[in-house]
């Protein structure tokens, strides 16, 4: 599978077109970056890790009859994906106060929740990507009620998924960000599900294993992404 015209470059990953004109090769690349670019570096071998630790949980997902964007990994790297139509929504669960949700209520990280919160914000950077409800992506039209639903369901299935897959290597799955699109008029999960748009701690120490670790300057970034990886028994 031959990599064509470069057609999106992000903060982390670039997609590119390929000889067949429904898929398209993503590239995960070592940058890494916080607060919307204003923080940016590079982190030898992040990417391979990210693309690794993805394609592992995006096999997973599919194996429990999660339609997703996911096809095969082409290198360390790269990975091969059907082209999406992607909705500009980003659909967030979370299962313990952490982050934005923290400062938002003034409440102490790593507090557990009763049950998951769920949380739409708008894919846009130059807005921040904002937090929005129901009501504006009906009336902006950014997706459909029935795809809206959708996006909610699957997202907390992931977490009745993913979660457990977590815990029995003694990580706690705080929160996590998902994105979707069409796939022949099908919803399906695309992106991706990595450290760097999850948070994970140790369950016993509560040691951070994401990219908080790179937001707060608390360092050993893609250490602890290998130990991510490691403990999911994912091969480096």
């Amino acid at each position: 599978m031959q990599k064509g015209e470069l057609l999106y470059s992000g903060k982390a990953k670039s997609v590119y077109a390929c000889d067949d004109a429904d898929k398209v090769i993503i590239d995960f690349r070592n940058d890494v970056s916080a607060y919307n670019g204003d923080k940016l570096a590079k982190l030898s071998n992040k990417g391979m890790i990210n693309n690794k630790i993805n394609a592992f949980i995006m096999d997973y997902l599919t194996a429990e009859g999660i339609s997703t964007h996911h096809i095969k990994m082409l290198s360390s790297h790269k990975e091969l994906v059907h082209r999406l139509d992607m909705i500009p929504i980003e659909c967030v669960v979370r299962n313990r106060v952490a982050g934005s949700l923290a400062k938002r209520f003034d409440m102490e990280e790593g507090t557990e929740l009763p049950e998951p919160i769920f949380e739409f914000y708008l894919k846009d950077d130059a807005l921040g990507d904002p937090l929005v409800n129901e009501s504006h992506i009906h009336v902006f039209n950014w997706a459909t009620d029935e795809d809206v639903a959708e996006m909610k369901r699957l997202s907390l299935r992931v977490n009745e998924l993913v979660s457990p897959l977590f815990a029995q290597k003694e990580m706690l799955l705080v929160d996590y960000k998902l994105e979707f699109g069409h796939l022949d008029g099908k919803l399906c999960l695309g992106d991706e599900l990595t450290p760097d748009g999850c948070r994970i701690w140790d369950a016993k120490t509560g040691e951070k294993m994401d990219k908080d670790r790179f937001r707060r300057d608390m360092g050993h970034v893609v250490e602890y992404y290998q130990q991510v990886a490691e403990r999911l028994g994912v091969a480096l």
